[in-house]
């Protein structure tokens, strides 16, 4: 449901914004979570009764900036607080994830990542998810980075 909901919501936003008619885009910060100059923590896409949130990827940062965590099983957790925090803003939680893309420096350490991860989301609908191993992130010491998707019921 949530999938075909996704899509909808794609479809009405693209149709929208075509038509410019209306602006159903609203872009949020959690006050507990690290900004960047020059890029939104999230997006929200009015979709009727739901709103899509997408974030941006989140990296092992508290509000002050500061590294959290020096092994993936810490980053991940941080990552998950900042998501929350973010997911809040809207009224929503970790069980409103609909989609991780999860940007790891050593794939063997994915079950790290996973243990957390299981904390946070919905193991009974988990969401789609893509892994990928990289390179390096844009710090040496951040080790895991983690963008998401929820949809969340609009009140």
């Amino acid at each position: 449901m949530k999938k075909i909901l996704a899509l909808v919501c794609t479809v009405f936003f693209l149709f929208s914004f075509s038509q410019k008619t209306m602006n159903p885009i609203e872009y949020k910060s959690s006050p507990k979570v690290f900004s960047i100059k020059g890029l939104s923590q999230s997006v929200s896409i009015d979709c009727g009764n739901y709103k899509m949130i997408l974030l941006s990827g989140q990296v092992p940062l508290d509000a002050e900036g500061n590294l959290v965590g020096n092994n993936v099983e810490e980053q991940s957790l941080q990552i998950f607080k900042n998501i929350e925090n973010i997911l809040k803003e809207y009224g929503g939680t970790g069980n409103d994830i609909i989609k991780l893309g999860i940007f790891i420096t050593d794939i063997s350490q994915t079950p790290d990542f996973r243990k957390v991860r299981d904390l946070y989301i919905n193991l009974q609908n988990p969401p789609v998810s893509s892994l990928v191993e990289v390179s390096k992130l844009f710090r040496n010491d951040v080790l895991i980075e983690i963008e998401a998707t929820a949809v969340i019921k609009n009140k």
